[in-house]
């Protein structure tokens, strides 16, 4: 089961459907386990069978206890064509117990739903998360930065949108730029172009970092919800 586990994680990227196939292995072998329902449901929707990721994600709560993998959840009620209930399970959960990523990922993709309905402004209201930080880069602020950057396009707002993609790019590309630096949590981006991140040397004379001991939100993991 361990093996087949390992085999989906490591394939999950290059090939989804052979991820799966693995994940559905370890379902036969160790179906309870919540970890094993978990990559079966984070696999399906990789492959696109979002109906099948729903129940995976259902079960996995169920045994788990746990809604860190809410945004996935919402995601995959908007795959199946549902977007009423990929809102009405995002707005069941206490985001306040979320961790910051987890929250981050719900937003995005309870926006994406606003989307769905043809209603960009309460589209944007969803990613007004206390996350939404444009001068500093942590690891969700790449895709909450590009989320927002779509939704201001649709709305017409294209010189903000514009802004907000450029300050997607600059945070992915500090981030990338601070792999090496694992204490680095959070870099401050703000005038930062996107050429100055080019290397580790220059992101360390254009990024301040911040001890991950002072950072207010934590160390938050990537989540898999993204769009």
């Amino acid at each position: 089961m361990a093996r087949h586990l390992a085999m989906a994680a490591q394939l999950i990227d290059a090939d989804p459907a052979l991820a799966h196939e693995h994940a559905q292995a370890a379902v036969k072998r160790a179906g309870r386990i919540a970890v094993v329902r978990e990559t079966a449901a984070i696999t399906a929707y990789a492959t696109g069978d979002f109906a099948l990721a729903l129940r995976e994600l259902r079960t996995y709560r169920r045994i788990s206890g746990k809604d860190d993998q809410i945004a996935l959840l919402v995601d995959s009620e908007r795959g199946v064509g549902r977007p009423d209930r990929a809102l009405e399970a995002g707005r069941a959960v206490d985001r306040a117990a979320l961790a910051p990523g987890v929250r981050v990922e719900l937003a995005i993709a309870m926006s994406g739903a606003r989307l769905d309905l043809g209603e960009p402004e309460r589209a944007l209201n969803e990613l007004d998360v206390p996350e939404l930080d444009p001068d500093r880069a942590f690891e969700w602020s790449p895709g909450l930065f590009a989320a927002r950057a779509t939704v201001l396009e649709e709305l017409g707002r294209v010189e903000e949108a514009q802004e907000w993609q450029r300050r997607a790019i600059i945070a992915a590309d500090a981030l990338d730029a601070a792999a090496g630096y694992a204490e680095s949590e959070e870099l401050f981006v703000d005038d930062i172009e996107p050429e100055e991140t080019a290397s580790a040397d220059q992101s360390t004379a254009a990024a301040a970092t911040v001890d991950p001991a002072s950072d207010p939100h934590g160390g938050a993991e990537r989540t898999d919800g993204e769009r």
